[in-house]
């Protein structure tokens, strides 16, 4: 696949994006790119844990969304104008992580004008996947 990519971006430059929010207070971080995929990681930890010390599915769901929505925002020809906006998420919880961190990596189903559709696979420390993830992404104008 050609590189997707619209936007210039580095690591550096998605976390400073991202302080302050969600995605800081969960602790993920962005790892690595390459010409159609984006990598972040995510830990297991009292951020990211329910009540019976697992992995929660809404913290998987919340990287994948992550990565997608970001993601789309670099494919954006321009964002000045339109931006990402998620409409549906389906997350398939695998298997159960209690420690360490998970790695999800994003790449793109379809990347059209006005729809991107992506496919996230999470895995565990040790390479097994623990959720596959579809992420809608719609395009739309930025209000004034």
């Amino acid at each position: 696949m050609s590189k997707i990519w619209k936007q210039p971006f580095t690591l550096d430059s998605i976390s400073v994006f991202f302080q302050r929010t969600l995605i800081e207070t969960l602790g993920i971080e962005f790892t690595e790119f390459g010409d159609d995929y984006l990598v972040a990681k995510m830990p297991v930890d009292d951020r990211t844990v329910q009540p019976m010390r697992l992995l929660h599915g809404g913290a998987s769901a919340a990287l994948a969304e992550t990565l997608g929505s970001t993601a789309s925002v670099f494919c954006l020809e321009d964002v000045n104008n339109f931006q990402a906006v998620g409409v549906e998420i389906n997350a398939n919880h695998l298997r159960g992580v209690t420690s360490g961190y998970v790695h999800g990596t994003v790449r793109p189903i379809r990347i059209g004008r006005t729809m991107h559709v992506w496919n996230i696979e999470i895995k565990d420390d040790a390479g097994k996947l623990v959720c596959v993830s579809r992420l809608t992404i719609a395009i739309v104008p930025i209000r004034p």
